[in-house]
């Protein structure tokens, strides 16, 4: 084995050789089985991230949209160090523990309307699951066996387990995965960057949400049980809504009953300004919520779908006694509420939401000014959640574009996400006016590397 002969401990050629060999990482290229060369991440403070050979980066996806607090807070540490220490573990079957009792209560005060049941999971994916097969349990207490079917949308992303991935729109093409294709039934395209030449956002607006109506007429509203729609289109792109598109189509899933489900995993905890963005950037009480990821800041995994007391109601309200049999081993795991509440704290205590509210006109502004570049087709995003999708001659060039912009800023000294021919990022919520400036810096750094090198390939911008 070879090692670090100052520490004793495995070098970083073989950290690599072993990932290589022996782990599986999410989205991996099996045509590359055991050629990964994936960076190893050594240490991390405030919104930076430090690789095994020491290089600094600003965290531009802020972990996987999730690091709202930054890096090294002590205080969680401690928070987390301490619940280890008092109670591990307790089963959520039988117990309750103090921990997951506030955080349910914390969470219900935060929630809007009357959404005060807090159901823990393990993240997003089975988050959305249990919002799911809580609408199927509901319809079968209903005797409604029928109003099964979920209206879901192309580029929306929802999870990797079966059902949260068979609702998912993204590049499903690409899938080699099976899919419940008989559950859900999916709705174009909401990118107001794609409407035709000519068409304004409020007649677009007008389009999408009569892309629903058709759907649920083509469907039949007794075999509709909800609609799931992230508020902001993250994974997919970071696509944001026409204005008042998510009002109107909350309202035609009122008038048809068919249960609304906003997926706030990434929108959640402040990446808008708020704790929730369903009401208070978009106006919508929905049904459920799910959330997960800057719950606990990723410091530790937890999600949870908070129901509706409506929906609780109909789910009770039967002359059969039957148990509501969802649930996971670490459901309510009150180390990882433990997290969530020292974040929730800091968020509290630090102002970060008013700090996100502040900021977010000028990183939008920044954000905007990059579609100077010609390689940039557009530029989007909201709060502290960015964009850049870019544009070439050739198509080959174009699926290559996020990669490219991607390296030309790792070299700098920032990740971003690449997504074919975008760009994505959503730094950690921390961060000062100072610090967007070193990120955009080095955004229009790159894109005038990668512009300079279409042209030099012949496959200069459209």
């Amino acid at each position: 084995m070879t090692t670090d002969p100052q520490s004793n401990e495995p070098s970083l050629e073989t950290l690599h050789k072993w990932d290589r060999n022996h782990q599986l990482h999410p989205w991996a290229s099996v045509d590359a089985w055991r050629e990964y060369d994936n960076m190893l991440v050594d240490q991390a403070d405030g919104i930076y991230i430090w690789d095994g050979q020491g290089k600094r980066y600003i965290d531009g996806p802020a972990g996987m949209w999730c690091v709202q607090i930054g890096y090294g807070r002590d205080e969680m540490a401690e928070a987390i160090y301490d619940q280890v220490k008092r109670l591990p573990y307790t089963s959520p079957f039988t117990n309750t523990s103090e921990p997951s009792a506030i955080l349910a209560r914390q969470l219900a005060k935060m929630a809007p309307g009357d959404l005060n049941n807090v159901f823990f999971t393990t993240g997003g994916s089975t988050a959305v699951d249990t919002a799911l097969r809580t609408m199927h349990f509901m319809n079968n207490r209903m005797g409604r066996p029928d109003k099964k079917i979920v209206i879901a949308r192309e580029k929306g992303y929802h999870g990797s387990t079966y059902l949260a991935h068979s609702v998912t729109g993204k590049e499903r093409d690409k899938n080699r995965f099976d899919v419940e294709e008989r559950l859900v039934h999916f709705v174009p395209d909401v990118n107001p960057y794609r409407r035709p030449k000519g068409m304004s956002v409020a007649e677009w607006c007008d389009e999408k949400v009569g892309d629903l109506e058709r759907a649920i007429a083509e469907v039949g509203a007794e075999n509709v049980g909800a609609f799931i729609a992230e508020p902001i289109l993250s994974s997919g792109g970071v696509i944001v809504p026409p204005e008042g598109y998510h009002k109107r189509t909350f309202e035609i899933c009122r008038a048809h009953d068919i249960l609304y489900i906003s997926d706030e995993v990434v929108t959640g905890f402040g990446r808008l300004g708020h704790w929730f963005s369903s009401e208070a950037v978009f106006g919508v009480v929905p049904d459920m919520i799910t959330c997960a990821k800057g719950l606990t800041s990723g410091y530790l995994p937890l999600g949870a779908c908070i129901i509706s007391d409506q929906v609780m109601r109909r789910l009770s309200d039967s002359d059969d006694p039957t148990s509501f049999s969802n649930g996971y081993t670490y459901s309510g795991h009150p180390v990882s509420c433990a997290a969530a509440l020292k974040n929730i704290e800091i968020i509290e205590r630090e102002g970060i939401l008013e700090h996100v509210r502040e900021i977010s006109p000028y990183f939008q502004e920044r954000l905007r000014a990059l579609t100077k570049f010609p390689v940039v087709g557009d530029a989007r995003g909201m709060g502290l959640l960015g964009c850049i999708e870019g544009r070439a001659e050739n198509l080959e060039a174009e699926r290559n574009l996020g990669q490219a912009i991607d390296d030309a800023c790792e070299e700098r000294g920032l990740l971003v996400r690449p997504l074919i021919n975008m760009a994505v990022f959503s730094p950690p919520l921390i961060i000062t006016r100072a610090q967007l400036d070193d990120m955009f810096d080095i955004l229009e750094q790159a894109l005038e590397q990668v512009s300079n090198d279409l042209a030099k390939s012949g496959g200069k911008a459209a």
